[in-house]
This record gives structure tokens, C-alpha cells and sequence, in this order.
């Protein structure tokens, strides 16, 4: 089908129905593959500046990578129940990791920018079999900071490196490969990485174990199953037992399809889609992943760090236009920063939407965008609990600024009334807040951790599987829902998650702290910012400085090291004597916008955040006559909140 423009679309699939479906993410990819074999695949450039010169797979080629890589881990004793855990950039790589894993096992994606201590608990938690990682590489960290805890790991048997300089062509390759032997010999002496593991874990490198297996098949003769499980994520932080989410083939598949449905022809041989999310999150995975391999389409890999690499965002539309891109996926900090790239000059012509999702997207920034570009951006929204994308803007229908969009086909999605142990009480009325739930066979099968599925599903008594989201908020009439606040209470700094407690544990150490809280900060670049909110024990003293230094040393996680730390007198509390976040939420709200108005030299006699059932926090401005209300608007346009001036 062309795509969906409205709810009555949906239910239209849904009376269809879906067919027979893949019963796994390998067998799903291998169809698409057969739809073009000798169509590109997967692009790759590793650096900017030769992204007009990509390293290139058809289908035909990547197919047969996928089976030596799912050969290879199952030579290493990978079956359907092991553990291969990537601590990865993005690279050719990580996708043949990715799918082959899925195929010999359970691939587990672990983010290589978390430091090693909380890499080791996450290993060790998943019980990882086999590591994949970057081999040691001048002007890289990632094996120096993961070759010290893989001692600490008791179920690791292997470590499969994989080597930059592999993609590095020409007279330029052998002066990398010469770089990177003298790099392992400068770290390890003469025996380089091999002398730098435990007994118990066999080194090996990716390409060359690769190459040994067979391209045509699967050497296990494995027969997948839909619900045997294909992945592991982690999600909700990283302190404390780690929470890592458990998914079935039939979740990625069921999620892989809804997706390809919403965006219809959109997606398909001869549409090339850019990917610069990360591999470790699973918007890359399934978005710019899973969804145009099942359909022929062409993806095209955008150096190791993404966004982040070095001229990405400088030479997107450049890049766009080269490619003839006509899709990619991206966060609000991604949209911010491309605003400020000149668009004029090259053709993008081929662009016909961006996704956006895993934080709110400011209203004002959204305008703006679409107005210099042209480009529609469907905002949308999902979790890693519900495989990907549970809801979105329609591509062809009605895109709702400040909507997540409707839900996609398979999957139900509703607001709810629970009562304050988390029963279910009744269904929202159109307009009314509430916790959202999803069902449908995308969601997942649990957390490996059975304490951490307490309070998770909501029986509704319908008889269906509902999985309570954590997110609040309202649906209209005609299908579309709008978030009003988020009940779960984690932070998101540019699309990153940040568990409060990562902040308040190593708070709480402190000899003169009480009570900490932490919470997000708006922030017109990063979405929000991590804050802590501390409460001295009587008699205790404690500067704001010192917390501040004692937080950044003592919290592993750079991205959750706190901007602020504040001491109050009282913290705010519940009549059951917890914490109340939305007041210091409030707060937060109120001191950054209040700032943002005065960096605009802007004077409001006053500004306040309020919490209102429909629209979530609403933020009320009071001005002086002289005031420029149109400024006012777009400084307050850059953070999600409505307000009323």
C-alpha cells in the first residue's frame, strides 16, 4: 500500500490482517534481500570526507555476510540460548553482529559510551558468552577501558575484535594496519591483545573468522522460532541490577512490519535510508535497520559515531544529496543542530521525511524546520519495551504538532485510569490524561530480572496483555494521542537515558547529604540536563560547589553528571513521606525559561509552571506592557511546554 494517512487506515490493514509473517528477523531479512539481490544493501563511509566513495554490500553480499557472521559465533559455541553482547560503534560490523547474532543466538546491545565499570555489570548480568568490540586503534579508548574488566565477566569465553583499519583501502590500509599493530604492541607488548585476556577467553578477529564459514546457509540447521528470544537491551539506567529487556523474533518482526506499513512506499527497493542513531539503541536497529532490509531498500551507514561524527551534520545536506537520501531518523537535538546548517545550494529534492522521536520536540522548532526545509517530520513515539515504535504522525495524512501520532497497525494503545497501587480502574474519555498502555505482539517478553516486572502489565479485563509504559497522556477523537508528563522519571539528555538514581545513589554517599533528588532540567539543545536537589543531615554543612565536584566524582556515567546541584531546607514530600519530583520539576521549569527570557533581554514580571490534567505542564507568563510578545513565543518555542502569555 501507498502508506497511512488516518486511523480508519489502520483498522483497514488490521481487517486485512498481516499474513503469514517471518518467524524470525533472519528469515524476514532474507526475504527482503530476494526481492533485488543485486541491489545496494548497506553503504558505509568512515570518515566525511569520503562519503562520496562509500564501501559497498548488495543484498546478495550481505546475505552472505550474515551467514558467515551467524556461522562464526556458532563455531564459538553460540546456540540459540548464548550470549553475544557488542560494545560497538556504527560500523558494517555491528549490523553483521546484529542479525548474525539473532541467527546463532541472542545479541545483546551494550552503549560504548558508558564507562567500563557499568559495561562489566551489564556483561555480567546479561551473561554474555562472546564480547564484540573495537580492537585497540590510535585516536580509540574502547578496548583500554574494556580490556581491564573482562576478568570480571565469569561467563565470557570470547572476545571477537574488530578492526578499524579494515576499512581503510588502499596504500592509506596498510599504513592503518601498520598503526594498529604498533598501537596493540605499545599497549601489550610483542603478543599484543592475545597476552592481555584471561586464560579463559579466546581472542579472535572479526574478518578473518568470518571468512572461514560457508555464505550460503546457516551450518546449525537452526529452525527459529518466533518466540524464542533474538535480542537484549538494557534500558532505565545503569545502577543497581541492571534492567535489560528481553524480545522475541516475533516482537522484532511484528514491529518491523507495522513500521513498513505506516510508511508504505516510503520504504522500498530504490529508497536509500540514512542511518546516524546508534546501533545500541533501537531506533537504529529497527528503524534504519530491520524495516528497509525487509523491504530491498538501501541504508546507508554514516561513520562510526553517527550525528556525532566529525562533518555529519555540517555536509548533511551535501550528503543527503549525493545519496539521494529520502528518509532518516533522528532525535529534537539533531533537528536543532541542522537548523543552523545552510540548506541552500543542494538538492534534496529526494527527502521526503525525518522520524522523530525519544524526547518531545519543542513546537517552535518543529515550525521552524519545516518551514526552512520543507522536509515533514513525523514525530512519533516508542520504547524499547514495545520492540521500537508504538505510534506516529501519519506520512500521509495529518501531521499534529505536539501529537506522537497514531498507533501503528497490530498494536493497541490506549490512556487508563489506575489507582494508586497501579490497578486498573476504567479507560480515558477523549481529552482526559491518564497512563498509556500498548498490547499487541511487539511488546515484549519481560525484564531478565523478575523483580523488575512488578507493576508492569495491567489487566484491563479484556483478556489482552497491556504493558504499562510509565508515560502519561490524553487521546483525541480522532485517534491521535499527546504526551502530558512522563510517570516514569527518567532523564533524557539528547535522546540518552539517564536513571536518577545513577545521580542520587553516589549523592546519598555524602556524609553531610540527608535526601537527593534529581531530575531533568529543560534545555533548548540537549532536551533536558540532569539537576540534584539535596537535603543536608541537621547540623551538617556542604557547599553547592562541593556536592557538585563530589557528584562528578563519584557518578561513572559522564552524560548523568549533574549542571547543578541546589541545597534546599525541606524537600518536598508525599503524604507517604517520598520524594515530590514535580514540584523541583517545576522549579527546573520555571528557573530555565525564566533564564532564557533574560538571556533574550527579555523581562517577565513573572513565569509559572502549572500541571494541567489535558495538556501536562503548562507554563503562564505575566509581562511587562513594553513586552515584545512575539519574541516572547519564540523563546518559549524552544522548549515542550505549552504557555500561555
Amino acid at each position: 500500500m501507498k502508506g497511512i494517512a488516518s486511523i480508519a487506515d489502520v483498522q483497514a490493514v488490521e481487517r486485512k490482517g498481516a499474513g503469514t509473517l517471518p518467524p524470525s528477523t533472519y528469515e524476514m531479512i532474507r526475504r527482503g534481500a530476494a526481492i533485488a539481490p543485486k541491489a545496494p544493501a548497506l553503504s558505509f563511509f568512515l570518515q566525511t570526507d569520503d562519503h562520496r566513495k562509500p564501501e559497498v554490500w548488495t543484498y546478495e553480499e550481505l546475505m552472505a555476510d550474515i551467514h558467515r557472521s551467524a556461522n562464526f559465533f556458532h563455531s564459538l559455541g553460540v546456540t540459540r540460548d548464548e550470549v553475544v553482547a557488542f560494545v560497538l560503534p556504527n560500523l558494517p560490523e555491528t549490523h553483521l553482529t546484529i542479525w548474525g547474532g539473532q541467527a546463532a543466538g541472542i545479541t545483546y546491545a551494550i552503549n560504548p559510551l558508558l564507562e567500563a565499570p557499568a559495561i562489566a555489570e551489564l556483561l555480567k548480568a546479561g551473561g554474555a558468552r562472546v564480547l564484540v568490540t573495537l580492537a585497540p586503534f590510535p585516536g580509540t579508548d574502547l578496548w583500554q577501558r574494556l580490556q581491564p574488566i573482562l576478568d570480571q565477566v565469569p561467563t565470557l569465553r570470547h572476545v571477537v575484535l574488530v578492526n578499524l583499519a579494515d576499512h581503510v583501502h588502499g596504500l592509506k590500509g596498510l599504513a592503518a594496519r601498520l598503526m594498529q599493530k604498533r598501537e596493540a604492541r605499545r599497549l601489550h607488548g610483542p603478543q599484543g591483545v592475545h597476552a592481555a585476556v584471561p586464560a579463559r577467553i579466546q581472542v579472535h578477529d572479526f574478518r578473518r573468522g568470518i571468512r572461514r564459514q560457508p555464505k550460503d546457509r546457516l551450518v546449525s540447521g537452526r529452525n527459529i522460532l518466533p518466540d524464542d528470544y533474538s535480542s537484549y537491551f538494557c534500558t532505565g539506567g545503569t545502577t543497581g541490577t541492571p534492567k535489560i529487556a528481553m524480545r522475541r523474533h516475533a516482537n522484532e518482526v511484528a514491529n518491523a512490519w507495522s513500521a513498513s506499513q505506516f510508511l508504505g512506499e516510503g520504504v522500498g527497493t530504490g529508497k536509500n535510508v540514512f542511518c546516524g542513531l546508534p546501533l545500541f539503541h533501537v531506533n537504529g536497529v529497527l528503524v534504519t535497520g530491520l524495516v528497509p532490509f525487509s523491504h530491498g531498500a538501501h541504508v546507508i551507514l554514516g561513520t562510526p559515531q553517527g550525528y556525532r561524527g566529525d562533518g555529519v551534520v555540517r555536509r548533511f545536506w551535501e550528503i543527503v544529496e549525493h545519496h539521494r537520501i529520502s528518509f532518516f531518523s533522528g532525535v529534537p537535538t539533531l533537528y536543532a543542530a541542522l537548523m543552523r546548517v545552510p540548506i541552500e545550494g543542494h538538492d534534496v529534492s529526494t527527502l521526503e521525511y525525518g522520524l522523530c522521536g525519544a524526547a518531545p520536540m519543542p513546537m517552535e522548532l518543529m515550525r521552524n524546520f519545516q518551514d526552512k526545509t520543507g522536509l515533514k517530520i513525523l514525530e512519533g513515539y516508542g520504547l524499547t519495551e514495545g520492540t521500537c515504535v508504538s505510534s506516529t504522525n501519519p506520512p500521509l495524512g495529518d501531521r499534529r504538532i505536539g501529537s506522537i501520532g497514531i498507533r501503528l497497525p497490530l498494536q493497541q494503545m490506549k490512556p487508563v485510569v489506575l489507582d494508586e497501587q497501579g490497578a486498573y480502574v476504567r479507560d480515558c474519555a477523549f481529552g482526559e490524561a491518564g497512563v498509556i498502555v500498548i498490547s499487541g505482539p511487539n511488546v515484549f517478553a519481560g525484564y531478565k530480572v523478575a523483580e523488575h516486572n512488578k507493576g508492569l502489565w495491567v489487566d484491563t479485563g479484556d483478556g489482552r496483555r497491556w504493558l504499562n509504559t510509565g508515560d502519561l497522556g490524553r487521546q483525541d477523537e480522532d485517534g491521535y494521542f499527546y504526551l502530558t508528563g512522563r510517570k516514569k522519571e527518567l532523564i533524557i539528555r539528547g535522546g540518552h537515558n539517564i536513571d536518577p538514581a545513577a545521580i542520587e545513589e553516589p549523592l546519598h554517599r555524602h556524609p553531610a547529604v540527608e535526601l537527593a533528588a534529581a531530575i531533568g532540567r529543560p534545555d533548548a539543545h540537549a532536551g533536558e540536563v540532569p539537576v540534584a536537589y539535596v537535603q543536608l543531615k541537621p547540623g551538617a554543612s556542604a557547599s553547592e560547589a562541593e556536592l557538585l565536584a563530589f557528584a562528578q566524582r563519584n557518578i561513572p556515567e559522564r552524560a548523568a553528571h549533574p549542571k547543578y546541584v541546589y541545597v534546599i531546607p525541606q524537600m518536598p514530600l508525599t503524604g507517604v513521606g517520598k520524594i515530590f519530583k514535580p514540584d523541583l520539576k517545576h522549579l527546573e521549569i520555571q528557573s530555565a525559561l525564566s533564564t532564557a527570557l533574560q538571556e533574550a533581554g527579555i523581562a517577565a514580571r513573572r513565569l509559572r509552571a502549572l500541571a494541567d490534567q489535558a495538556r501536562g505542564i503548562v507554563v503562564e507568563v505575566e509581562l511587562d506592557p513594553q513586552a515584545d510578545v512575539a519574541a516572547v513565543r519564540r523563546v518559549l518555542g524552544q522548549f515542550p511546554f505549552p504557555h500561555n502569555v
